[in-house]
């Protein structure tokens, strides 16, 4: 298979602690793959340094075989490379719809020469990115809520949002940042299943940190295990969990 996200030999330090080490993944396209490890493994700052939020001090990064290691958070974003976050970031004043329609870039709307001089266009604009915005908030089982504001929905009902966001774009590869946190089991249910319809019929690929073991196993093949800024082991959950190696770090050595 071919990968699109290649991290290579990748090192980051902040003052004299090293958070990533000589670390190297790839993500095949197509997959959903899984990121777990104990706290303080690096985990989210490897997130941060593949979405651009950070930029190592040595190595590099490939989406698609062309490095982006140096590429702003923005400009990965034009390229499809997108990231859903722990803790949801609405815009808490607006409406779930609103919220939808605020995604797409380069609107004609947004500039003001494009108000005043071409409002047929800004209004056929506005009017497509509507209608794709009802799709999505369809798709991901929001529509009864699409008028409430963002701010007034329930925690599961937010990462919905968010997951509805990135299909608001081009998107090809989705970060996923504990997106089940707070959700309770019957969303987290809606969740997943809109996780693997986009996977399956829109091709998205989803690289996933999660603590949740039971949406790791039930999506993630394979599934990499991160500790001390390095990868400790990779392969399938059931190969994960039977390693003495991923049951020590995680539980101690009596454990395994």
């Amino acid at each position: 298979m071919t990968p699109i996200i290649e991290v290579q030999h990748v090192n980051k330090a902040f003052g004299g602690l090293h958070v990533i080490n000589d670390c190297s993944i790839s993500v095949e396209k197509g997959s959903i793959t899984g990121m777990i490890g104990p706290n303080g493994a690096g985990k989210s700052t490897l997130f941060n340094l593949i979405a651009g939020n950070l930029v190592p001090d040595s190595g590099r990064i490939l989406l698609d075989g062309e490095e982006i290691t140096t590429l702003s958070a923005d400009a990965r974003f034009h390229q499809g490379l997108l990231r859903t976050f722990q803790i949801a970031h609405e815009f808490s004043q607006m409406s779930a719809l609103e919220n939808l329609m605020m995604v797409p870039p380069n609107q004609a709307g947004e500039r003001l020469f494009n108000t005043w001089f071409k409002p047929g266009l800004v209004r056929r604009e506005e009017e497509e990115v509507r209608r794709r915005a009802l799709e999505v908030i369809e798709f991901v089982g929001l529509h009864h809520v699409r008028n409430e504001l963002a701010g007034n929905l329930s925690g599961g009902q937010k990462k919905l949002l968010e997951l509805g966001r990135t299909m608001m774009t081009d998107a090809r590869v989705v970060l996923l940042d504990e997106i089940a946190a707070g959700v309770n089991r019957t969303l987290l249910g809606d969740l997943m299943g809109n996780i693997e319809r986009l996977n399956r019929e829109m091709g998205y690929t989803f690289l996933v940190i999660e603590h949740d073991m039971e949406m790791i196993a039930r999506l993630c093949d394979p599934v990499i295990v991160l500790a001390q800024g390095s990868v400790m082991v990779e392969g399938s959950i059931d190969e994960i969990q039977q390693n003495p190696e991923v049951i020590e770090a995680y539980f101690g050595s009596d454990a395994a």
